[in-house]
């Protein structure tokens, strides 16, 4: 077989992008810890980092562990509420102008406030974690699908009604499918604020997690490990996204514009 029939693709450099960059960004960030002479209580380099994350691994590898777990609780509690109330929400005009003003005031309250009450509840441990990670979570789902929902066109659906649709049918075949998109979109989002809402649980009280361990770090002035706790979670935030990018592209590809033919 001749290498005719091998039509060579150009190389991706969209794939290669996040890395080249990350590489570069921690390129300057140690020469200039190096060249400036930063000390290492105040910013540790990239070098350092890796040495703390070496050092204390098995204490941040069970601790990330525990950290990830409240935060998939929390995310999928907001999930399912967040899609029901979203649903209820985006049902009728009614409901929308009468809960959606509750829900942004409710959301406008800062959630690190709420983070001591919920420990004075229900004591440090896991669960005040897994609450804040909801709801901090919960209102971006419950935005996207009642505005999905909320948004048919009321031209569409007089044209539903005259040919003999009920509301629920209304809402089944037209206004679900429409807010998938939405739906998934928002799960991008939420997945990182529900990692937001568990880590500033654990700074608040807890007895384990990357927030209790970076807090603990603070208290020694371990610089280099601090940032090591950081460096775990950007990496967790970052694969979840990415796990939730992927669902989206899976779910609701039809609703993306393709690239192709342009």
């Amino acid at each position: 077989m001749s290498t005719d029939e091998f039509e060579k693709k150009p190389f991706d450099w969209t794939l290669a992008a996040p890395w080249i960059y990350a590489t570069a960004m921690f390129a300057i960030w140690e020469a200039s810890c190096w060249l400036f002479a930063i000390p290492q209580f105040v910013l540790p380099a990239p070098s350092r980092i890796a040495v703390a994350t070496w050092q204390f691994w098995p204490a941040i590898w069970t601790n990330s562990l525990q950290t990830l777990w409240t935060t998939l609780v929390g995310f999928g509690l907001a999930i399912v509420g967040g899609l029901a109330l979203g649903i209820l929400v985006g049902w009728s005009k009614n409901i929308y102008a009468g809960l959606y003003p509750l829900m942004i005031g409710f959301n406008a309250v800062p959630k690190i406030a709420v983070g001591p009450i919920l420990i004075m509840w229900f004591g440090i441990g896991s669960v005040p974690a897994i609450l804040l990670a909801f709801l901090i979570a919960f209102f971006p789902i419950v935005v996207n699908v009642s505005t999905g929902l909320a948004t048919i066109e009321p031209e569409m659906e007089d044209v539903l009604r005259a040919l003999g649709a009920k509301k629920l049918d209304i809402m089944l075949k037209v206004g679900i499918p429409r807010a998938l998109p939405y739906f998934f979109g928002s799960l991008k989002v939420a997945v990182t604020l529900a990692f937001i809402g568990a880590v500033m649980s654990e700074t608040l009280g807890a007895n384990s997690g990357l927030g209790h361990t970076m807090l603990a770090a603070q208290s020694q002035f371990n610089m280099p490990l601090v940032f090591a706790v950081l460096l775990a979670l950007a990496v967790e935030g970052i694969v979840m996204y990415a796990i939730m990018a992927w669902v989206e592209m899976r779910m609701t590809g039809w609703a993306h514009r393709s690239s192709m033919g342009q």
